[in-house]
């Protein structure tokens, strides 16, 4: 089945997983969903990721899922900018989310990052998703 929001469906996929309780989850790989995990790795959200190849099948990530104290370490995935409106924002307006615990996902000339990588390179882009 083809997916029309590639970000959208990976941050369903978590969300489900997390509140079935899981420890790993997989999803279709991709650049793009690369290179969010990398961000959610880097920023401590997931323990990690790993390409998973089928015979006669796509290739897929297996993501193992964060938990403290039996709570999920992720408690709010939000979706920003979608297919149908997507949303840019400049160095300027990209502001700590939930006094610094949250981030935004940024997809800029440089390549995903979160917005306080992106403020600190000083460039803008587009706000793919917010994770608190």
């Amino acid at each position: 089945m083809a997916v029309t929001d590639p970000i959208g469906d990976l941050l369903t996929r978590i969300r489900n997983g997390q509140l079935r309780g899981l420890a790993k989850i997989s999803t279709p790989a991709s650049r793009l969903r690369a290179s969010v995990l990398d961000v959610l790795k880097s920023e401590g959200f997931i323990r990690g990721y790993a390409e998973v190849e089928f015979k006669g099948a796509a290739k897929q990530f297996e993501i193992e899922l964060k938990y403290h104290e039996g709570h999920p370490v992720i408690r709010e995935l939000k979706r920003v900018s979608t297919p149908g409106r997507r949303v840019y924002h400049s160095v300027d307006e990209l502001k700590p989310h939930r006094n610094g615990l949250g981030i935004a996902i940024v997809s800029t000339p440089q390549g995903v990052m979160s917005d306080a990588d992106a403020r600190e390179k000083n460039v803008g882009g587009e706000v793919l998703c917010q994770v608190f």
